[in-house]
């Protein structure tokens, strides 16, 4: 499933239509961490990366793969939290923590990367 949504409710929303079209379809709970991990690398990828270039959700027998690709070629890093809310830093470690494996890719010069993290289905 491609897509380029502009919000991460956008995104959430994709992800949870195509969640839904899958026979056998996840888990509830794998529903919410998909969605979860949905969320916070689309914000990640308009607050600190200059966009979102694209997301792709993939299915495979026992995994649902989320890419997202985005303009910055600058890798994710964690940044102190911020417990008042004005910037973050809970993304990162969240989605590091919630995936099976991450995955970070560089494009060619001035190509952006992708992101992918693959959790269990």
């Amino acid at each position: 499933m491609p897509g380029r949504p502009g919000t991460a409710a956008q995104a959430r929303d994709l992800a949870r239509d195509f969640l839904h079209a899958l026979s056998p379809q996840p888990t509830p709970e794998t529903t919410d961490t998909v969605l979860l991990v949905v969320s916070e690398l689309v914000t990640n990828a308009l607050r600190h990366a200059g966009g979102l270039t694209s997301l792709k959700l993939y299915a495979g027998k026992g995994t649902v793969d989320v890419v997202v690709r985005d303009p910055s070629a600058t890798p994710p890093h964690e940044r102190p939290a911020d417990l008042k809310g004005a910037s973050g830093g809970f993304g990162w470690p969240l989605v590091r923590h919630l995936a099976a494996e991450v995955a970070v890719t560089l494009s060619p010069p001035g190509g952006g990367k992708s992101i992918r993290a693959t959790l269990a289905r």
